[in-house]
């Protein structure tokens, strides 16, 4: 395989593309498992990537290889975002363990809080609870992760196990707000969005996926949406405490899974 660029142009084009997205040298660095010494590196044109860094690089900010490469490509210009990397007739496979998406989990939060703003109910555990199943649905539909984050099956039901570091993230940087109200006798943490999700982040499918999940679950109570989840598979498969795995997305029956939607005529998920 030969690239037509230099490491030079390929280091500047990946920079580019990884400040419009907002990310730093060291949250791109970790999502692909090498330091960040060795990102400066690899930006700076003196370290070459390997196919497999590429591609991976290239999922991770939803970028166009093909239009990565090409010649009329400037630093001015926005690369379009690809459902699926194809990089000289190389498919991208089913990865089963997530990559946090720094970026577009924050946004997935945002829309989360800005759909459920009025709900009394939405409180920290119920935010988790849709993100678990915006996930997981997404995951058995479209065999590609959403948020990137991962689950650990716990006595109370699935929990996210970065999100309370995302959230602090988001609360330090100014996007939300984080408050204690009263909901039937008891105080809930709830977030407050103080600034608008980009929907920039978010493929019409994994939108429309969400926008399902808050359809069907957003008037729940915590306890019921609790109570639903633990009867997921997913979750029925795991020892306490361990990570939950996305493969057992594929083995839900009715009522959890959501293949269905695509088969039904007249209806598209």
């Amino acid at each position: 395989m030969r690239l037509l660029l230099t490491r030079v142009q390929i280091g500047k084009k990946l920079a580019d593309i990884r400040k419009k997205r907002s990310l730093s040298q060291e949250e791109l660095a970790k999502m692909i498992g090498v330091s960040r010494p060795v990102m400066v590196q690899i930006e700076a044109g003196k370290r070459g990537l390997e196919v497999t860094e590429f591609l991976q690089i290239a999922n991770l900010m939803e970028f166009s290889i093909d239009e990565f490469l090409s010649n009329s490509y400037s630093n001015q210009q926005e690369l379009s975002l690809v459902n699926e990397v194809d990089f000289l007739g190389l498919k991208k496979e089913r990865i089963p363990e997530p990559i946090l998406k720094m970026k577009k989990l924050q946004n997935v939060l945002l829309y989360l809080l800005e759909k459920t703003a009025g709900k009394a109910n939405a409180g920290e555990s119920f935010i988790s609870r849709l993100l678990y199943f915006a996930d997981f649905n997404f995951y058995e539909l479209y065999e590609e992760h959403l948020s990137g984050m991962s689950y650990k099956k716990q006595s109370f039901g699935p929990h996210p196990i970065e999100l309370i570091q995302v959230l602090d993230k988001m609360i330090e940087d100014g996007a939300i707000k984080k408050v204690k109200t009263k909901f039937q006798g008891s105080f809930i943490s709830r977030f407050i969005p103080l600034e608008q999700s980009n929907l920039h982040y978010l493929k019409a499918s994994e939108k429309e996926v969400i926008d399902h999940v808050i359809e069907q679950m957003g008037n729940w109570t915590t306890n019921k949406i609790n109570e639903y989840a633990k009867k997921d598979m997913p979750y029925l498969a795991t020892k306490e405490g361990d990570v939950i795995s996305f493969e057992m997305a594929f083995y839900r029956e009715s009522p959890f899974t959501v293949r269905y939607y695509k088969e039904d005529e007249g209806h598209e998920y």
